[in-house]
């Protein structure tokens, strides 16, 4: 989803997600993302699915500078959080933090990930 905002490649968001980031980018209020997300956007440059230009830490940096964006750290809450999601959760790492991240912060959680879409124990977008 970062990625396709930071693109302007809204067309591949549902509607309600595309109006919500729409809305949110107009009032100039920070979007929140876990530290992981930058970790995650890393792997997708390193395996190939994202492609850059330069190199990938001022890439990553401009992405944490971006004035609409505040990255949330993975605290000891978080930690915790992301393993109280249960079996029926997704068991990707990466996922149960982002995810407890927004629970943590009491945040909307914005995602195309069906395995989390599903689950009721957040608000997602």
């Amino acid at each position: 989803m970062l990625l396709w905002w930071r693109q302007g490649k809204l067309t591949q968001l549902n509607k309600k997600q595309t109006h919500a980031l729409r809305q949110h980018t107009r009032s100039g209020a920070p979007m929140f993302i876990s530290a992981i997300t930058l970790w995650e956007l890393a792997k997708l440059v390193e395996r190939g699915r994202v492609t850059i230009k330069g190199p990938l830490e001022p890439w990553l940096e401009e992405i944490q500078s971006h004035p609409q964006i505040s990255v949330l750290p993975i605290t000891a809450q978080v930690a915790a959080e992301s393993v109280a999601f249960g079996p029926n959760f997704s068991a990707d790492p990466a996922d149960q933090i982002i995810a407890a991240t927004a629970r943590c912060h009491g945040l909307a959680l914005l995602t195309a990930d069906e395995k989390i879409r599903g689950f009721t124990g957040l608000t997602i977008i």
